[in-house]
């Protein structure tokens, strides 16, 4: 592989025109693709196999039109203190906005809360739902800017009125600014790594590049596989963090050879074909990871994954043709000072540096570094042994926000349980009556512990089905509320067998609770697919049996260490409000398989940049422990400036206005610490040290089988000692002529 992509890297550089013109032609074509595309319809959250997406399906199928998406917004009204929103006065104010509100454009209807009792048993809060007949999405400016109006109106009368629903939800930030930040900083670690605005702006260009080719083409193909802007979150935020990172590696390794005295299309052939080859693994270990998570089921996460592994993709095909076609462009600028100069100092500064150095100490005590190292990471993880997944709603926004207010102006209302109602459907078809199996349900649900209230059953046409909500004490994302929905479906099969008909429990919270348990039964094969054909392209690339069980033990401590902080801040509430969360809860249910996915992909980078110039120099002759150090002294340096990109793109998004952005931002960065510099900076040099020359070992009938794929480019080492020799022979022989030919010339 490695001959290949030196070939390859050769021919961009020499035809860097034609290269550079096919990119930005491929840019200006998806671009033009995606500005005429239709915007991809909102397929909205589906689950498959879950109770709770069988009860929805149910009630598409039993309430045809009764189940629509339209837009609502749920006004609550609370009376000043000493009053009661029952108040002639009060009464009033809410009445003339409820009026006022069902007169808007697209509403469809506005319930009077006093005619719903939808007022509170001490008369101190009400509210009102205002439904519309568009999606939240399909909102004109003019109906949102009416109901806005009437609801100013009641609070200059001295209401107390918050809004919930998503007719008027809070945007969150917008991911540009989080982006910004990330690049800012970014820009600013490749200045100090490499000393160069041209070194430093090249790997952002292309990276840049990289994210407008793929964003585009995810749009321009969004209404064909259904694909939005939140399938393209992910996508962004990996293929600005990969696109950086690879273009580093290659931009860096071209450094490398230019300083040891290669021309510049030689430097940039010996860069694609041995950092490009890193690249290549590094970018299929990522997809690997991304692509497994149609191993969980969530169609929504199978859609981020497939684009974001088609933004890696573009990443590592952009390092090795592209950024070799700009290195053509300016071959000198991206150097630094020193190798300019053509100083002694800029050749020999590698030797010895800070890499190497902390390679030296690590070697030298490989075991206290170890075990250090792993009880850290055990004594960060240990929170996650408490974890608890749900999907956080309004009650995780900030209390600057009208959603959060309403939902705990509700709570405080009607209790803690008011705002994650149960929805029971009853599928009464082929019973005897119809209402009388609705009604025992109603009563056996009614009486269970932890039910507040059952509303009146709602039967659609044929009357062989029914809709009803139960109320439970508890809050929505509580422990008991999970434990009553449990409880529920336990007992189920008594009150079916009593009845004759089957029910099913489902609602947001019932949803949550479901979503929760099915990314738990998915997190273990998920980790299998994934780990195992990583172990296997590992065991390809360093062709050894230890490094790859390696690799993956040290990731599994790192992501088990970032789902322990992230429990810490988020669920459990320490230090929560330094980063602006001012509510602990559950983690997102989908979080944990974003931390394995992403961080799996990422933390195989790392090992492959690190560990291959290690197998690089123990291949060409060093020891066990000098390889250690060798492969610190060129890579340890780039691989913290990657880390710390990585790092800055992720740390970003904590500035979102929406707590699971946070949480993912956080937990990202925290696992990119964990993993480069505890886990590649620490615990593997020391293993590696305490395993000598075994950490290479591979059967002799496994070397047999597996093809030699020749990541440490050891065939280009060889072909460029064979020419060094022939070109040594070759000077040797014109010298003995030239002096032979002296010699008879003096002679005569």
């Amino acid at each position: 592989m490695a001959t290949v992509l030196y070939h390859l890297g050769r021919v961009s550089f020499r035809w860097r025109w034609l290269v550079t013109f096919l990119w930005i032609a491929v840019l200006g074509a998806v671009g033009f693709a995606a500005a005429k595309a239709p915007t991809a319809p909102d397929d909205g959250f589906t689950m498959p196999g879950i109770e709770s997406q069988k009860a929805f399906d149910l009630m598409e199928q039993r309430f045809p039109g009764a189940a629509a998406d339209g837009a609502s917004a749920r006004i609550v009204f609370v009376a000043p203190n000493g009053e009661k929103v029952t108040a002639a006065e009060n009464k009033k104010v809410i009445e003339t906005l409820v009026g006022s509100a069902a007169d808007g454009a697209q509403v469809s209807n506005a319930v009077d809360p006093f005619q719903a009792k939808a007022v509170s048993k001490d008369g101190t809060v009400a509210y009102s739902t205002v439904n519309f007949k568009v999606k939240a999405d399909d909102l004109s400016d003019g109906a949102k800017k009416h109901l806005e109006s009437a609801i100013e109106v009641a609070r200059h009368a001295g209401l107390t009125v918050e809004v919930g629903g998503d007719a008027l939800a809070t945007k969150p930030a917008a991911g540009g600014s989080a982006e910004a930040i990330g690049i800012a900083i970014a820009a600013v670690v490749l200045l100090i790594t490499f000393g160069s605005l041209a070194a430093a702006g090249l790997p952002l260009l292309t990276a840049v590049l990289g994210v407008g080719i793929s964003m585009s083409a995810i749009l321009a193909l969004g209404t064909t596989f259904g694909l939005s802007e939140t399938t393209g979150t992910l996508a962004t935020m990996l293929g600005l963090a990969c696109g950086i990172d690879y273009a580093l590696f290659v931009v860096s390794r071209y450094r490398e050879e230019r300083a040891k005295g290669r021309t510049p299309q030689e430097a940039a052939g010996m860069a694609a074909g041995t950092a490009g080859s890193a690249v290549v693994f590094a970018g299929l270990t990522v997809v690997i990871a991304l692509a497994g998570l149609t191993v969980v089921g969530i169609p929504l996460l199978t859609k981020m994954g497939l684009a974001a592994a088609g933004a890696v993709l573009v990443a590592v095909l952009i390092s090795l043709t592209l950024v070799p076609a700009i290195l053509g462009f300016w071959p000198n600028k991206v150097l630094s000072r020193g190798v300019r100069r053509n100083t002694k100092r800029s050749r020999k500064g590698t030797e010895n540096n800070g890499g190497s150095r902390w390679a030296r100490f690590v070697t030298r005590r490989p075991l206290p570094v170890l075990l250090l190292s792993v009880v850290g990471l055990g004594a960060v993880a240990v929170p996650m042994l408490g974890l608890q997944l749900g999907m956080p709603g309004d009650e995780a926004k900030p209390t600057s926000t009208t959603e959060r207010r309403a939902y705990d102006d509700l709570a405080k209302g009607f209790g803690p349980g008011f705002n994650g109602p149960l929805t029971i459907v009853v599928d009464a078809k082929g019973t005897a009556n119809a209402k009388t199996a609705v009604a025992t349900i109603e009563k056996k649900i009614a009486a269970t512990d932890g039910i507040v209230s059952v509303s009146t059953a709602t039967f659609n046409q044929a009357g062989d089905t029914a809709i009803f909500s139960a109320t439970p004490s508890t809050a929505p994302t509580d422990k008991k509320t999970e434990d009553l929905v449990t409880k529920i479906r336990d007992e189920r099969p008594a009150t079916e067998s009593a009845t004759g008909a089957s029910f099913e429990v489902t609602g947001t919270t019932a949803l949550n609770i479901d979503v929760a348990k099915k990314v738990q039964g998915a997190l273990i094969p998920y980790l299998i697919v994934v780990v195992g054909l990583a172990i296997v392209l590992l065991l390809l690339v360093f062709r050894s049996l230890l490094v790859p069980l390696k690799a993956a033990l040290g990731f599994l401590l790192s992501v088990l260490a970032a789902l322990g902080a992230v429990v810490f801040v988020f669920q459990e509430g320490h230090g929560a409000s330094l980063l602006g969360v001012e509510t602990s809860g559950p983690i997102m249910s989908m979080m944990p398989i974003f931390l394995v996915g992403i961080v799996f992909g990422l933390a195989m980078d790392y090992e492959v940049f690190l560990v291959s110039r290690m197998r690089e120099a123990y291949v060409h002759g060093e020891g066990a422990k000098p390889s250690i150090v060798s492969g610190f002294r060129h890579s340890a340096r780039v691989v913290v400036a990657a880390a710390l990109i990585m790092m800055a793109v992720f740390s970003g998004f904590i500035g979102a206005g929406e707590s699971m952005i946070k949480m993912i931002g956080f937990g990202l960065a925290i696992a990119v610490f964990f993993d480069a510099f505890v886990v590649r900076m620490a615990i593997v040099p020391a293993i590696l040290a305490l395993l000598g020359d075994k950490a290479w070992y591979l059967p002799r009938w496994l070397d047999r089988v597996l093809p030699n794929i020749d990541v440490e480019g050891e065939a280009l080492t060889r072909k460029h000692e064979v020419a060094a020799a022939a070109a040594s022979a070759s000077a040797d022989r014109d010298g003995d002529g030239a002096s032979a030919g002296v010699e008879l010339t003096s002679v005569k």
